[in-house]
Parts: C-alpha cells; sequence; structure tokens
C-alpha cells in the first residue's frame, strides 16, 4: 500500500481540472455500486470511496459543481465544465462517496464489497473476494441505522 492509500491526505479531479477534491484521511476501501441509477450514469458500475463525512473532504471550484437530486434521498453531482462524475451524497446520513478515478494513487485500493449485486448485468460481474449486497440488503442496513426511505 502506498503512503496516499495508508491515511495521508490524497488529492483527485476531474477530468479538466476545474473541481479537485482533497481528502485528509483516505480509506483504501472501494464499494462498486451496480444499482441501475449508477450504472445509468457512470455506464458501468460505480466505483466508490464509500461513506465519506461531509467534513472528510474540501473541494475547491465548487462553482463548477452540478447536482442532480436523483432520489429523495440522494444526489450526484458533476463537473459542469468536462461532466465527469464526482460524487453521490446520501443526504439522510450528510455523507458523500467520491468517484474513485478521480484520484491518481491507486495501488493499495482494494473492493471491500459489491452493492445491489442483485441488479448487476451478467457482463459486469468482477473477479473479487469482496462482500456482495443485494438492494434489499443495503436499503434493511440503512433502515437498522436510522435512515428512512419514504
Amino acid at each position: 500500500m502506498t503512503e496516499e492509500a495508508s491515511g495521508a491526505a490524497m488529492k483527485g479531479r476531474c477530468l479538466c481540472g476545474a473541481v479537485s477534491v482533497t481528502l485528509e484521511q483516505a480509506s483504501e476501501d472501494i464499494e462498486v455500486c451496480h444499482c441501475n441509477m449508477c450504472r445509468r450514469w457512470s455506464g458501468g458500475p460505480g466505483f466508490w470511496l464509500h461513506g465519506l463525512p461531509d467534513s472528510g473532504f474540501t473541494v475547491e471550484g465548487m462553482e463548477h459543481v452540478t447536482s442532480y437530486r436523483s432520489s429523495e434521498w440522494a444526489e450526484r453531482a458533476f463537473c459542469s465544465k468536462c461532466g465527469s462524475n464526482l460524487w453521490y451524497a446520501l443526504l439522510p446520513a450528510g455523507t458523500r462517496s467520491l468517484m474513485s478515478g478521480l484520484f491518481d494513487q491507486s495501488e493499495g485500493f482494494t473492493i471491500a464489497e459489491q452493492i445491489f449485486v442483485d441488479e448487476r448485468p451478467a457482463w459486469a460481474e468482477l473477479k473479487s473476494m469482496s462482500h456482495e449486497k443485494t438492494g434489499a440488503d443495503v436499503i434493511a442496513e440503512a433502515e437498522a441505522a436510522g435512515f428512512h426511505f419514504d
């Protein structure tokens, strides 16, 4: 694992560089989401640095960020200049999952889990020893933590 992936600050940016993010404490865990919305949004599974508190990173170029309310409980953000997907915000939790592709540092990162595997098409099967959850598993886990999706 590199120093960048071991908890040190890590920088990332969109394709054109108009938006950049800095993580103070980066996790090496990546969550892969196979839900229909992530696939439509990104063209394949979403690879996320998962569930970071809103205070866990800083954003430069916020004037170039456009958010889309994709459901009653979530927003997805992208760069308005180049279209790069930036993050998924889970509004009830106050967390964001950042697209892992924003960051050049990739050594040491591992897929920790895959979610919405019940929506995964055969062509998106990944060879990984990660934990897998269905959409129902994810919703039940969130509701058990006190989040309610109406």
